[in-house]
């Protein structure tokens, strides 16, 4: 046979057997229409309010209007390569309120040759406006607090299988902050869709969190002479660092874990006159009240934890100087709760919050510590999060793995399915005066794939390696060797640090 007619029968081959994107938009799905399906094949993907994404390969497109109730209207996007698809699925999360799609996510994913589905999470907002929009909206609330993750993961499966003829051989979720909730609220309320679930500083108590930021803001706000002006936070960082940074046995401007840090922020007092390098008394008993949370007024209840020492650079981005002082930031979650004429001046942090939370909290909050259908069915979930957190404070993390071990009720080894990593310095996600960056995935796929559980994973800075001990565990230098390299350190329980 001759060499053209070879290529000309492998390539009728090839044909016969590649899937046809073109054709998905033809897919009849359960609540929902398929509004795009194409291939992209020249490497550059052009889209509209996104900066060209170059070096794609051949991929197909499908974008879909998913319509759960009448109030709905969840967009999502699932791209997946035409060829040398890894078998993998894996959804991923968004952020703040969402609202549109996350196209970074969708590129990395299929870059490695993953299969990968986002969701604007049925928030999407007109130019000019937010999601307080959706005032009067139920039906948008729980699409946002849950039901647009699920409905996204039902409809990427059924194009998985009508592209490729096969579902996918694993599946898996990652997000940070809103992702984070998404994520444990579908280990929560839908423990069959991903075999492995990767949450980073998870916004899970939704009404908590909320109430943390308004918090933050309203002490600084309220009272002129409360606020910290961010030209003052570089001396109240350095007083922390000097104060707790060789705790850990290592000097290396970044705290191991902040509840090791006994900071009294009174020793930044003025003594004569007010300047940049000191606090007025006024601004102490502000930063006090940062590091303590929030705290219901008449019961004393702790509503949700404080800042953790270490985040201080990041604080300006709380709240502006107070000239400047507008609406209070993440506004719209009060607006459903309290009308768009609500006004963060009259907030009662006793009362109101309790509406906050019978209103909003049984569908936003992912808070359910019962993870027995997830774990029984061999499904792997690891959590993480910066110990410099300055938007959603870490401590919520610790205290969520508490509530699951104690449901867990020490029958199961909770560390068998659930393993949270707590990381030195990082900020909220990525970022901050520590480690910078943390990729959980790849030990996420092992434990789920290969039954290997995680001892630890590193996480780095751009001069900095460490690795990053399950908690609570910590990492503990071996006293040789430089400190920016992981090798030189291993993971002890907490009373082998002292």
């Amino acid at each position: 046979m001759k060499p053209l007619s070879i290529f000309l029968l492998l390539f009728s081959a090839y044909a016969a057997a590649a899937p046809n994107c073109e054709n998905l938009a033809q897919l009849k799905l359960p609540n929902a229409k398929v509004t795009i399906a194409e291939l992209i094949t020249d490497g550059t993907v052009t889209l509209a309010g996104v900066a060209p994404i170059k070096g794609m390969p051949r991929f197909c497109r499908v974008a879909a209007t998913l319509t759960p109730t009448a109030d709905s209207d969840i967009k999502i996007e699932l791209w997946m390569p035409e060829a040398g698809w890894n078998g993998r699925f894996q959804g991923t999360g968004n952020g703040g309120y969402a609202g549109k799609i996350g196209y970074g996510a969708l590129a990395g994913g299929v870059k490695q040759g993953w299969a990968v589905a986002n969701t604007d999470m049925g928030l999407s907002a007109p130019a000019g406006s937010d999601a307080g929009i959706y005032t009067g909206h139920p039906e948008r609330w729980a699409d946002w607090g849950y039901r647009a993750t699920h409905e996204m993961t039902v409809v990427s499966k059924l194009l998985l299988k009508a592209y490729y003829e096969s579902a996918p051989k694993h599946s898996y979720f990652t997000g940070c902050s809103t992702g984070g909730e998404q994520a444990l609220m579908e280990a929560q309320r839908f423990p069959d869709d991903y075999d492995g679930i990767l949450a980073g500083a998870a916004a899970n108590n939704r009404t908590g969190v909320h109430t943390s930021i308004l918090w933050n803001f309203f002490v600084q706000e309220k009272d002129p002479a409360a606020h910290v002006p961010a030209a003052k936070m570089s001396a109240l960082a350095a007083a922390v660092v000097a104060a707790c940074d060789a705790g850990d046995g290592v000097k290396d401007g970044m705290l191991r874990d902040p509840r090791e840090c006994k900071f009294d922020p009174s020793v930044l007092l003025c003594k004569a006159g007010d300047a940049n390098d000191c606090l007025t008394s006024a601004q102490v008993e502000t930063v006090r009240k940062l590091y303590a949370g929030p705290v219901n007024p008449r019961t004393k209840k702790q509503l949700y934890p404080g800042l953790p020492a270490g985040s201080e650079l990041e604080w300006p981005r709380m709240a502006p100087s107070p000239e400047k002082v507008g609406a209070a930031p993440f506004n719209p979650l009060f607006k459903w709760t309290f009308g768009l004429d609500w006004d963060w001046r009259t907030f009662d942090f006793d009362k109101n919050v309790a509406a906050l939370e019978k209103k909003l909290a049984p569908v936003l909050n992912a808070t359910n510590p019962d993870l027995s259908k997830f774990r029984k069915a061999g499904h792997k979930l690891v959590v993480y999060h910066g110990w410099a957190d300055w938007l959603v404070p870490p401590g919520e993390s610790l205290n969520y793995r508490q509530a699951v071990r104690a449901k867990d009720g020490g029958k199961v080894d909770t560390d068998s399915y659930y393993r949270l990593f707590m990381i030195p310095g990082m900020s909220h996600c990525a970022g901050g005066p520590g480690l910078t960056q943390f990729n959980g995935l790849p030990a996420l796929v092992d434990w789920v794939e290969k039954g290997v559980a995680p001892q630890s994973i590193v996480a780095t800075s751009p001069k900095v390696k460490r690795p990053v001990c399950p908690h609570p565990q910590l990492a503990r230098y071996s006293g040789t060797g430089s400190t920016d390299d992981e090798k030189n350190f291993n993971c002890v329980a907490p009373s082998a640090t002292k």
